[in-house]
């Protein structure tokens, strides 16, 4: 029981598709009620078929397809070559059909086996008493009209739909974007601040720090001045502190997008200002050395101000952590690098601190920050303890510079929210708007009809000619002339204006066979046409009438 439940409620799922709200269940119910209303009124007074099966069939065809619109066509073509009912629904089919089938090639191939079905059923119908060249005709345009025309606009609405959808979803994409990258430009530039106000701040706080740590242990000074020498660094490793509180806050928001940002422009420092560093430095009572190898070479504004940073940050990591150790400072003046190496021998034993004092703050963002800027220069940097117990650190950081040309052309921009936006190549050739392909269509299926129109015209005007015996003719047949002479006389015949009127006028002759034309001679009366009838029996004329019969 469970397994048929589950198969039906799958084939409800694939026979009705939702969504389905409650302003489309009323909306589909009223259509399919209006099309199987027009379909049994229209056959009821038609009388081609049974009225009621066929409207009830046209309900179930309306709301089958938008599920099965291939089918449903197919199904409704076949009924309506041979009814007159589901011409409306013929409509809505093919509607559904244009706009819901994707491929081309299968619309194609669903369009002409309906035509096919409808033309085949109607033939099936009519095929006795009408000229199958005529149903074909009428055929092929009845299709066009009601059936291709509908789907071809139904394409168009359905195509324009998608497309203002995907415009639509372009359009909310790109202000997504702009709002992440203006996002991710805030970003970078507080990475930018944090990292300036850790090299920079942090140097020169670490600097006081390391010449207050000297004076408290200076045996010239009498203890009031030590204390306030006391508080002065005291203050100085506070501000420290709260410097890397503040710099880890901007630096942790701005962490995963300073991975893929470009690297900013420099703001100040550079290979020049390095013997600054390595003065001040010494100032500070430490033992700097300072070597430079190598040809220089012109270097790139980013990795200039990068290497500036890396020596900065390295001398603020020796004061604080190897207090009183040598340093060494050396620049090395590669063919294709800049090598930057700042080591420091183990700190001695009788530090510059005095016990008690606090301990060196840090942030764990140095060394962080020094790797970020060489690899957004295409460098790279290694730090790490020597086999003296010491602490190197080196960097090779590229004489152009990875970005420095990206960077240099982002600070020129009039926008720098969007700096990090890609330019959007313009297309190679115009595309192609769907309603082109939609008129294109309507054209054709207009010549079609007009073809047709004019081939119905000049077909009704033959016909007729065919089907009309004038007045001098009739009066010279005579009864008794042997057939084949009467047939010679007479026009082909066409039944499709003369078949209406076979069961009319006075009783034919017992045995007899006849042909049925109508009058050349106008009939003065509204809605009377004058008939003419020529019955023969064992090849002999033997009756000839005139008849008037109304239409």
């Amino acid at each position: 029981m469970d397994a048929i439940a589950r198969a039906w409620k799958k084939a409800v799922r694939t026979a009705l598709p939702g969504p389905w709200p409650r302003r489309r269940i009323v909306g589909e119910v009223l259509l399919a009620l209006v099309m199987g209303g027009v379909a049994t009124l229209l056959e009821t007074f038609a009388r081609t078929g049974p009225a009621l099966l066929i409207g009830l069939a046209t309900v179930l065809l309306c709301v089958l397809r938008r599920a099965f619109p291939a089918s449903v066509l197919l199904a409704t073509a076949a009924i309506g070559g041979y009814a007159l009912g589901p011409f409306p629904m013929m409509v809505g089919a093919a509607w559904t059909a244009g706009s819901r089938i994707r491929r081309v090639w299968v619309l194609v191939g669903t369009f002409v086996p309906a035509w096919v079905l409808f033309t085949v059923t109607g033939t099936l119908k009519d095929g006795a008493s009408v000229s199958p060249k005529l149903i074909i005709g009428l055929s092929l345009g009845t299709f066009l009209l009601i059936a291709v025309l509908p789907a071809l606009w139904g394409r168009y609405r359905a195509q324009r739909r998608a497309l203002t959808d995907a415009l639509r979803e372009r359009n909310e994409q790109l202000v997504r974007e702009r709002v992440m990258v203006v996002h991710q430009a805030r970003l970078r530039e507080r990475h930018r601040i944090a990292q300036d106000m850790h090299d920079s701040l942090g140097h020169q706080l670490a600097l006081i720090s390391v010449h207050s740590g000297a004076l408290e242990v200076d045996r010239t000074l009498n203890e009031r001045q030590r204390e306030a020498v006391g508080v002065l660094r005291q203050a100085a490793v506070a501000a420290m502190r709260e410097l890397r509180e503040v710099v880890g806050v901007l630096h942790d928001e701005s962490t995963a997008v300073a991975s893929s940002s470009p690297a900013p422009a420099p703001s100040a420092g550079g290979v020049d200002g390095i013997t600054a560093l390595v003065d001040a430095s010494r100032s500070a009572g430490a033992e700097v050395e300072l070597t430079s190898e190598g040809e220089r070479r012109p270097l790139a504004a980013v990795v200039d101000h990068a290497a500036y940073r890396i020596v900065q940050e390295a001398l603020t990591n020796a004061h604080k952590h190897a207090p009183g150790a040598p340093i060494a400072v050396a620049l090395r003046y590669e063919p294709d690098a800049l090598v930057v190496e700042v080591g420091n021998a183990r700190a001695p034993e009788s530090g510059g601190a005095r016990p008690g004092a606090h301990a060196p703050v840090s942030g764990g963002q140095g060394l962080a920050g020094l790797r970020e800027r060489a690899r957004l220069v295409g460098g790279m940097v290694h730090a790490g303890p020597t086999p003296e117990q010491g602490f190197r650190l080196a960097a090779v950081l590229p004489y152009e510079g990875a970005e420095s040309e990206g960077a240099a052309a982002a600070s020129d921009l009039d926008d720098w929210a969007l700096a990090g936006l890609e330019a959007v190549p313009a297309p190679e050739g115009r595309r192609r708007s769907p309603a082109i392909g939609c008129a294109v269509g309507v054209v054709g299926v207009s010549v079609a009809l007009l073809a047709l129109l004019a081939w119905g015209v000049f077909a009704f005007v033959q016909g007729t000619g065919e089907a009309t015996v004038s007045l001098p003719v009739y009066e010279k047949l005579m009864v008794g002339m042997q057939e084949s002479e009467v047939r010679e006389r007479l026009p082909g015949g066409n039944d499709f204006f003369t078949g209406d009127y076979h069961d009319s006028g006075p009783p034919r002759p017992a045995g007899a066979h006849c042909l049925w034309f109508l009058s050349g001679e106008q009939n003065d009366r509204w809605a009377e046409q004058n008939v003419l009838r020529f019955c023969f029996r064992d090849g002999v004329l033997v009756e000839k009438a005139d008849y008037p019969v109304r239409d």
